[in-house]
Formats: structure tokens, sequence, C-alpha cells
């Protein structure tokens, strides 16, 4: 059973247009709803990759009720904590015309701390009973702040695999809490731990600064150009392949989802990484968020490039010789 914990989850209200016209009355052609937040995206792409999962979240309010009977409709497992606060929205505009999507995100939920002690309580709960937990997405408020840290600990605790990808104020603490995996956008990084990442050189020394808090898996993505990949205080680059790209939302949660998919069924480090930057890729090229199935993504696998940078790992001929 895989665990993604979100603590910022958003209510997405997607109005299509054909064209828009500013200043004028627009008639939208379509309007969904879709429940958000980087762990729920983890959840709805592992469901397409046919893995048990279930999501912890907050929700609250009306806005709430709607996110949970989206979460029924898309068949995803969930436990909520209820908040007095109304579960934050976000109002998405997608002109076909000129492929261009515009968001305005509304406040963060305010959570009070005893919110938040009856959600870190169902957090160990349910760390107890999983393989992998997902810490993903950015912290509402300060006394959230601590939910990630607590629940890495947890995890290492009980000897399961965390994966953190969040950002903000709370990412140093989390980062001295030794999650398993760390996965980030290069810019959200640069932004949380004040590191200048203009270079392969600073990257690299990002990576090795993760190795040494003890992260044994560290990924830095940034949109469609290489990841660079720590395994322990091996480097490396992987490099995706060109495609009409439609919109990245949401491509940084498949990348994860395809990490975990890797690391729960103990595949080899080269296979796993190919799957999560193919999920990445194949979640660009659509406007639909992280749902992408293994049939989809296989035309990509042979296309991504992994090389090896810095120290070079030796091979040893460890066979029988008679």
């Amino acid at each position: 059973m895989i665990l993604s914990v979100t603590i910022n989850p958003l209510l997405e209200r997607v109005f299509l247009y054909d064209k828009i016209n500013l200043g004028q009355v627009n008639r939208c052609a379509e309007e969904q709803f879709r429940a958000g937040g980087k762990g729920i995206n983890v959840c709805r792409q592992l469901n397409y990759l046919q893995m048990k999962n279930i999501a912890l979240t907050f929700a609250g309010g009306n806005n709430g009720k709607i996110f949970r009977s989206i979460l029924k409709s898309e068949n995803i497992d969930f436990v909520t904590i209820p908040t007095k606060s109304e579960t934050r929205s976000a109002a998405l505009i997608f002109e076909s015309e000129n492929n261009r999507l515009t968001s305005y995100f509304g406040p963060n939920m305010e959570i009070l701390q005893s919110e938040v002690n009856e959600f870190k309580i169902q957090l160990e709960k349910m760390i107890k009973n999983c393989s992998i937990v997902v810490f993903s997405g950015s912290s509402p408020n300060k006394v959230t702040d601590e939910i990630f840290s607590y629940g890495i600990e947890l995890a290492n605790n009980y000897d399961k695999i965390s994966i953190l990808d969040t950002y903000g104020d709370q990412v140093k603490e989390c980062i001295e809490k030794q999650p398993t995996v760390l996965h980030n956008n290069k810019l959200e990084l640069e932004k949380s731990l004040g590191f200048n990442l203009a270079n392969e050189e600073a990257i690299c020394d990002c990576l090795n600064y993760l190795h040494k808090k003890n992260i044994k898996l560290g990924f830095i993505t940034d949109g469609k150009n290489p990841i660079y990949a720590s395994k322990f205080d091996f480097h490396y680059k992987i490099e995706n392949p060109i495609v009409d790209e439609i919109d990245s939302t949401g491509s940084g949660d498949a990348f994860v989802a395809g990490l975990v998919y890797g690391l729960e069924k103990a595949m080899i480090f080269d296979e796993f990484v190919k799957i999560a930057a193919s999920l990445g890729v194949a979640n660009a090229t659509k406007f639909d968020l992280c749902n992408s199935d293994r049939k989809e993504i296989e035309n990509y696998f042979e296309k991504i490039r992994i090389f090896p940078i810095g120290k070079k790992m030796k091979i040893i001929d460890d066979s029988p010789n008679y």
C-alpha cells in the first residue's frame, strides 16, 4: 500500500474557452471540477498504473464536500481530516486557440493546531500499514509546517520508504529528518534552500549536499530540460525526448508516481527512472493530469537517455573463474 500525504489540497474549477476576448463577456465551451494537490495527483497516476494507494488530506466546507465527491468519482481511496476552514480553490482558464492556461488561486486554508494534532494521529496509524509514504505539495500555514517532518521521522522509525516533494519554509527541517528520496523542481529548490543552480557543477554540489544529509536518492527536474539525479554519491543526467507540450502541470507528480512504482516493484535504477521520466513527458503532452498508463508511455522508454556524470561506479566482475 502506498500512502500519499497532502496538507494543502485544492478544488480546481476549470473553464475551457475556444477564444478569450479581454474586457468583454466570454462564455466557456465547457466547465469541469477537479481535485488537485500534488499528492492527489500522485494517487491518480498510481491508479492508472494499477498500484494500490490511499490519500490522507484535509477537507472543509462546501468546497471540501465537492472535493471528496470528486475523489470518490475517480475511485481514489482517501481519508480526510475535517477543517473549519474552507478547502482552497482555484479557477483555471484554458484558451484552446492560443493553447494558453491561466490559473487564479484562492487563499490557503487556515488549519488549526487541533486539526494538525488529529492529522498526525491518523498519519501514524496509516504509516504503519504502508510500504512507501509520499509527502507532496506546499504547507498552507505555519502550524502545518511540522506535519511533513513529523511524518518522515515516523516513516524512518517504522522502516518505511519516504519520498519528499515539497517547497517553502519547511524544506530544510524536512531534509534534516532524512527522507529516503527527495524530488524537487529546480526553481523551487533554489528558493527553498537558497542555492544557485545555474550550471551542472552547482547542481551536483546540491546533490552532494542531499547525500550528506543521508538522502539515498535525489532528483531535480526542470521542465523539458535534463533531469539530474543522485543515487547515494553517484550522479546522473537524464535527457527527455522532445515532444509537443500542451500543459506541464502535474508532470512532477507523474514523475514521483513513477519513482513510487519502480521502488515498490524493486526495479533497478535505470529502469524506474525511465518510467518516471516517461510519465512526466506523457503528462506534458495533454491537458488532463496524471492519467497515463504503462502502454501509453512505452514509446518514450527508449528515447530517455541516462548518462553518469562525475564519479563513476566501478563494475566488479565477481563471476566464478574455474
